[in-house]
């Protein structure tokens, strides 16, 4: 198989697999929660210290409206604004210990609703899929994903 080929595949592939856990990780939030915010939690969740410009732009929001979702989440304590110890004039973002429950919980059962649905291939077809992900990784992440 070519890497065109191969990149034609996981052009196929990976958007169906990555609707079916957003869809599930969705189906697992709070309804007082909207899809933004619990997309924002998930981000600052792997980037702490985030800042708002950082989450807008991740979000694909304007600034004021990612600031108005901060606000919701600052206010139902799900994340803490810090001024950052470098810089008096940054401020950063992190999850509280409810933020990271609650993405916690999310993607436990989205695990769980994974583990179902690839527990209809056989041992040696999941060995397979394992194999492709461990090599998949270190090319589409960064060094300091890796590590965390």
């Amino acid at each position: 198989m070519s890497p065109d080929e191969c990149a034609q595949e996981l052009l196929e592939v990976i958007p169906a697999i990555m609707r079916a856990i957003r869809g599930e990780m969705r189906s697992r939030r709070t309804p007082d929660l909207s899809v933004p915010q619990f997309r924002i939690l998930a981000f600052v969740n792997r980037q702490p210290g985030a800042s708002l410009s950082d989450v807008a732009e991740h979000a694909g929001l304007t600034l004021p409206s990612t600031s108005t979702s901060i606000d919701r989440l600052v206010g139902r304590n799900l994340i803490v604004r810090e001024t950052s110890k470098t810089d008096r004039r940054r401020v950063t973002l992190s999850l509280t210990a409810a933020g990271k429950t609650l993405l916690k919980s999310a993607r436990k059962g989205t695990q769980t609703y994974l583990a179902e649905r690839l527990s209809t291939l056989s041992a040696d077809e999941r060995k397979i899929i394992m194999r492709a992900m461990q090599t998949l990784q270190p090319l589409f992440t960064s060094e300091t994903e890796r590590k965390r």
